[in-house]
């Protein structure tokens, strides 16, 4: 926990769902990072790590789990603590001492894993008790019936490295069985596989297949499980799943979801995060340009953003705004630096470092951002930030001379730890070949390479890779924010009228309402006036017309959510600029309906001062302490724009509000803005900023422990001031502790009311319709269907929503590319259109996000 300065602790603090599963009270951080110390070049301190493991870490705990997460990064922590301790003790300098304990501890916490795999079909439960293991009452799991792919397909490496290295081949077997269980599940017409399976009786529960959450490292293992293994049915496999990536999901430069069962169709218009490990796996491949492809456009959008949004839209806009400081980027980015010697990606991992310190750092360590349009912070550093991200920059950069050992002997796995290849020829009891199987034979000559070899494949030529990023370099700037949709060419070629779209349907025209009934979509007037609409997509005419009614409604939706985007306000920040913080500190705010509006203004600086009466319900007592000051002031017992009166009239020339709740946090809670009351606020001049209990206690401690705070209150969090950071000195231990700060990983915002969660209006976003939802049933749930009475606001007539949005898309993107060279404390400030456009994105698909985070 980087802001509080403080490792986090099952159960001693707050729950944050699943992301918690990996959460073992296994010293997570230290065993995720142990071969990264060999790998920078740390022996003495690796040394000294892993005797604290072998010394403090108790693999009995009771508490439940991930599989997935304690495979990846507890068991394949020790085992690549393993692989290198064997190699130092070999070269005779460190580790003289060790006698395999590191891989007593594995094999201890493999039988542990075991009884998930207790299933009649063999792929594992997600979660279980590492003391009591699966079903027990005591365990509190095992009721489970769902799993996604990567959780069950991404055991392969380290279960058979542990049986490898000790000669148990159950561990192998297991992988394997589950392995196999989810081939032979693949949707058959297709080969793709969907991101969530039933465990028990092998149905997909979600149908829809890409390559990012939920599916990834399922793919990245059936190669590295050949690579390792020297299996020739893995690569086999491979080759399969991958030419159906390339033939459905693959639209360069983008890799969009599609239908497993109508791979045609697309089944969302974003993507997440975690598929910017793809080109790296497809540089391992050998399939060099469309890795060059995507990860150009990957850096575009990084460019604008500065780090990876968690999810992104076809036209790189912002849909989940958060970044844990994934590591999946570093990696391609380094896996292509070595398949091309261009130093072009050098300089792509400068930008990465550069942005990690100057946004990132903290205090103790590097935060998640909560925000990346914003730059607040989350007091959260996953393990796999010092496990993958430091290893890939590290080697992005090293000399061959500057690493003890050859990496080219080892292999990585999903959490970057490493493997020897040797393993290949150790310990061989598995039947290599699985003959049960059947595979297509497929017509690509790319599969003929079974080991590529950069040198021979790739022109080592740097004018090669750039000749392919050049047609992309403008792509996320230049690029019209619509959804990509595939055209039907086959039907113009024919003469066939291209299918309605959204911005040209008017709910008076016959014909489009003929066309309407065709796609499946049936027209519902309400009583209240406003027009619902409900796609069954088995009433369409056909299969085509039923892809028609579901594009025709997405595209509806994307086009009424416009107006209310516009109507919402974004967060603001509050950042501590004055000494010891120099802006590393940023807390994120709720905005006001009355007041300056710091989107349209300079942003305002000045010290901060608490009112009295604390309250502000009533003339302050004190005006010379707040004059000219930010005046901190409680919430309750007065109407927000009294206090705001109240603190103007002493010469405040701003305000921040602080939660009277004590405890509350934006975790937990949803931000709002201050409404007025109900009365004219237009005498009210001065910022007005909403900080919950938790963040606004970050600004008392450090008015109790530096009495002089200086704040920024902003739109976004800007740039720290160098000539501040210049003048700061090395701060004590206590000075590291007043900058605790305990930001959100909560991603719901409530700025108005939000709707209920059973229905979402025409103005939801679309999310609240999705494809794979509406692919899993004939009709439309109520959860789906676009209306919402619980909307205080009028509801604009369809026609009269689609009207000029190609010109408001245009001014928008053109108003995204102004920055204000002005504004200080920053070169690239964010026009408040741009942040406006993205906010308000549908809570559903937060509430998604927690669940299927992995």
């Amino acid at each position: 926990m980087p802001l509080t300065c403080r490792g986090r602790v099952r159960g001693q603090e707050p729950s944050r769902g699943d992301v918690d599963d990996a959460l073992g009270k296994f010293s997570l951080t230290l065993i995720d990072s142990l071969d990264t110390l060999v790998v920078l070049n740390k022996t003495k301190e690796f040394e000294d790590a892993v005797r604290k493991v072998l010394r403090d870490v108790n693999l009995d705990n009771d508490v439940v789990v991930s599989v997935f997460e304690t495979n990846i990064r507890v068991l394949g922590g020790l085992l690549g603590g393993h692989s290198l301790a064997i190699m130092l003790k070999e070269k005779g300098e460190y580790m003289q001492w060790y006698n395999d304990e590191l891989l007593q501890m594995a094999k201890q916490l493999g039988y542990k894993l075991l009884p998930a795999f207790n299933t009649t079909s063999g792929l594992p439960y997600p979660r279980i008790n590492l003391k009591f293991g699966i079903r027990k009452p005591e365990a509190r799991t095992g009721t489970e019936t769902d799993t996604c792919t990567a959780c069950a397909g991404t055991l392969i490496l380290e279960f058979a490295a542990l049986s490898r290295f000790t000669g148990a081949t159950i561990f192998e077997e297991y992988a394997r069985k589950a392995l196999d269980f989810l081939w032979e599940k693949r949707q058959r017409s297709s080969n793709l596989v969907g991101v969530t399976i039933n465990i028990h009786t092998g149905d997909w529960v979600r149908k829809d297949s890409g390559v990012g959450a939920g599916i990834d490292s399922y793919y990245e293992y059936l190669l590295k499980a050949y690579v390792l293994l020297g299996d020739d049915s893995f690569l086999e496999r491979f080759n399969t799943h991958y030419d159906a990536i390339m033939r459905y999901i693959s639209q360069p430069p983008l890799l969009l979801d599609v239908h497993i069962h109508k791979p045609m169709l697309n089944a969302r218009t974003w993507m997440d995060a975690l598929l910017a490990f793809f080109p790296g796996l497809q540089v391992l491949k050998g399939d060099i340009r469309p890795a060059i492809e995507t990860h150009e456009m990957l850096y575009q959008v990084i460019k604008k953003h500065n780090f990876l949004p968690e999810a992104f839209t076809t036209d790189f806009r912002v849909h989940w705004a958060q970044h844990p400081l994934r590591p999946e980027f570093a990696e391609s980015t380094y896996f292509l630096y070595k398949a091309t010697g261009d130093p072009y990606y050098l300089e792509v991992g400068k930008t990465l470092i550069e942005n990690l310190n100057k946004y990132a750092r903290v205090p103790c360590g590097f935060a998640a951002m909560k925000d990346v349009r914003t730059g607040s912070h989350e007091d959260r550093m996953d393990s796999f930030f010092l496990a993958e991200m430091f290893k890939y920059l590290y080697l992005l950069f090293a000399d061959k001379e500057d690493i003890i050992f050859d990496i080219e002997d080892y292999i990585f796995t999903t959490e970057a730890h490493l493997l020897p290849l040797w393993l290949s020829t150790t310990n061989q009891s598995i039947s290599k070949k699985n003959t049960t199987s059947e595979y297509t034979e497929l017509d690509d000559s790319n599969f003929d390479w079974t080991c590529p070899n950069t040198q021979i494949l790739f022109p080592n030529d740097p004018l090669y890779a750039q000749s392919i990023r050049e047609p992309l370099k403008n792509v996320v700037d230049k690029s019209c924010p619509r959804g990509i949709i595939r055209v039907r060419e086959e039907s113009f070629r024919s003469g066939a009228k291209p299918p309605l779209r959204a911005r040209d349907f008017m709910a008076t025209n016959p014909e489009h309402l003929e066309i309407l009934k065709k796609m499946g979509v049936s027209l519902i007037h309400l009583k209240d006036g406003r027009v619902q609409l409900v796609q069954h997509a088995i009433q369409a005419a056909s299969s085509i017309d039923a892809e028609d009614g579901l594009r025709f409604m997405q595209e509806m939706i994307e086009l009424s959510s416009q107006q209310q985007k516009e109507q919402q306000l974004p967060p603001r920040a509050v950042q501590i600029v004055s000494h010891p913080f120099f802006g590393r500190v940023v807390l994120t705010a709720g905005p006001a309906q009355f007041g300056l509006d710091l989107s349209k203004h300079k942003e305002t600086r000045g010290f901060v001062a608490s009112s009295k009466p604390y309250n502000g319900c009533s003339e302050l007592t004190n005006p010379e302490a707040v004059m000219g000051k930010i005046a901190l002031i409680q919430r309750g017992q007065c109407m927000f724009a009294e206090k705001a009166r109240n603190i103007q009239n002493a010469g405040a020339i701003g305000g921040i509000v602080i939660d009277d709740n004590e405890g509350s946090s934006s975790d937990t809670a949803p931000l709002f803005q201050m409404a007025g009351d109900g009365k004219d606020t237009d005498d009210i001049k001065i910022p007005m900023l909403f900080l919950f209990s938790k963040e606004g206690s970050i600004i008392l401690d450090a008015i109790r422990e530096y009495e002089e705070v200086e704040v920024l209150l902003s739109d976004k969090a800007k740039d720290r001031d160098p000539e501040m950071e210049n003048e700061e000195q090395p701060s004590s231990e206590n000075d590291s502790q007043s900058a605790e700060q305990i930001t959100s990983s909560s991603q719901e915002v409530d700025l108005v009311d939000q709707e209920s969660p059973e229905e979402s209006s025409l103005n939801s976003q679309p999310e609240s319709l999705s494809p794979a939802d509406m692919d899993n049933a004939a009709s439309v749930s109520p959860s789906e269907q676009i209306s919402n009475p619980m909307e205080n606001h009028e509801t604009t007539s369809l026609d009269g929503e689609c009207t000029d949005l190609d010109n408001q898309l245009q001014e928008q993107s053109e108003t995204e590319e102004d920055s204000n060279p002005n504004v200080s404390w920053g070169k690239k400030v964010q026009p408040i259109d741009s942040i406006l456009a993205d906010w308000n994105e549908d809570i559903e698909a937060f509430e998604m996000m927690e669940k299927d985070e992995l």
